[in-house]
């Protein structure tokens, strides 16, 4: 049994239960960068352009090759330090809009036409090993060799793959410690497609720490246990309704801070989908378009101009926006000094007692556990 009076929200946002500042040097940026994570949708980043990308307080420019390869070097130029972005993409390499210097996907510098040939091999910006993967481009910001590349194999089967992102105006915590609250789906979700499908009412909620994260269950009157699990450190794996005919999807989401007062979250949904059921779910998709963010409609709820009830919209977005109420709700950076924890909040107190201790162990120069995505997901509807 998790002790409610010992967890890291009453000691306040100081030392190891800092998790909501991101930046370079923080012990939770060092935490996060210590993994791969998903900084672009691919199909966003067409061959021969490049792109200014922010991720957790820090500037880089993603570019892809004329050849289709995807890479992420430093923001600026190392001659004057203007941005890298604005430049030319030739073949391979990245042209400086300012004068000229090129540089490779390595962040070396191979060409500065106003300068001795000599000159460009003495001169290297900081470049990140990139992956694209379901749909996204991952990198590694860390220090030192990346880790192995994380494989999720349950997303790799028969079916339909559709991945996006959305930009969200408040800290990414307070969406990671949503992710693994099952009660709020009764509440927040009570008109949507989960209440419409049957996940409805309080369940009793229970969570276990594992090679992959946390394990958490909800079980609802009847017996049934609904569980997602929640990877290490901000992706969560989960079950979510149809949206026509195709069955209950898997969805996996990460939460990746932008900076300290705004998030991206990248979501790869995995429809197990052929033949004629598959192309209804692609045109359904079609027919819905980008999900948004919820911002605006969710902006005038909790200004008073709107009702949470008179959201019509289509599924996704009803969802979003009911999640961006709550969210946002707590205030950009949630207040976890002054909050009143319960026994239905088992997960969280849990995720946070992880975190504690995994950035204290980083502080004191000690190694962090080994994650692992599982091979098999279980995760389960619960209905």
């Amino acid at each position: 049994m998790l002790a409610l009076e010992q967890t890291p929200s009453e000691h306040g946002e100081k030392g190891y239960a800092d998790f909501s500042s991101t930046g370079p040097g923080t012990l939770a940026g060092r935490f996060l960068r210590s993994f791969w994570q998903p900084v672009f949708v691919s199909r966003q980043l067409q061959a021969g352009r490049a792109t200014p990308l922010r991720i957790m307080g820090q500037d880089y420019t993603l570019y892809r090759g004329s050849g289709g390869t995807v890479h992420l070097i430093a923001d600026r130029c190392a001659h004057r330090g203007t941005q890298l972005s604005t430049g030319w993409v030739e073949e391979d390499c990245i042209r400086c809009f300012y004068h000229g210097w090129k540089y490779d996907g390595s962040g070396q510098c191979t060409e500065q036409p106003a300068e001795d040939a000599s000159f460009a091999r003495k001169v290297r910006i900081p470049s990140y090993p990139t992956r694209e993967y379901l749909g996204l481009v991952f990198a590694y910001l860390g220090e030192g060799q990346p880790p192995a590349f994380p494989r999720y194999e349950h997303m790799e089967d028969e079916g339909v793959v559709h991945s996006y992102s959305v930009l969200l105006p408040y800290n990414y915590f307070n969406h990671v410690e949503n992710s693994i609250d099952p009660v709020h789906v009764g509440f927040v979700h009570r008109t949507s497609t989960f209440s419409e499908s049957g996940v409805v009412g309080v369940p009793t909620v229970s969570a276990e720490e594992t090679d992959f994260g946390l394990a958490v269950y909800a079980t609802r009157t009847g017996g049934a246990v609904r569980q997602t699990n929640f990877e290490m450190p901000t992706s969560l794996h989960l079950k979510i309704p149809p949206l026509a005919d195709e069955g209950w999807r898997s969805q996996l989401l990460w939460q990746i801070p932008r900076d300290d007062f705004s998030h991206c979250t990248f979501v790869v949904l995995h429809a197990a989908a052929g033949g004629d059921v598959a192309d209804r779910y692609r045109q359904r998709l079609t027919e819905l378009g980008q999900p948004s963010s919820g911002a605006e409609l969710g902006e005038a709820i909790l200004s008073g101009r709107l009702s949470v009830d008179e959201i019509e919209e289509h599924p996704t977005n009803v969802i979003n926006v009911q999640d961006y109420v709550a969210q946002r709700g707590q205030g950009v950076i949630a207040d976890r000094v002054n909050e009143r924890l319960g026994r239905s909040d088992v997960a969280i107190i849990l995720l946070r007692k992880i975190w504690t201790r995994e950035l204290r162990a980083l502080a004191e120069g000690k190694p962090i556990k080994q994650w692992k995505v599982p091979e098999r997901a279980t995760i389960t509807a619960g209905v």
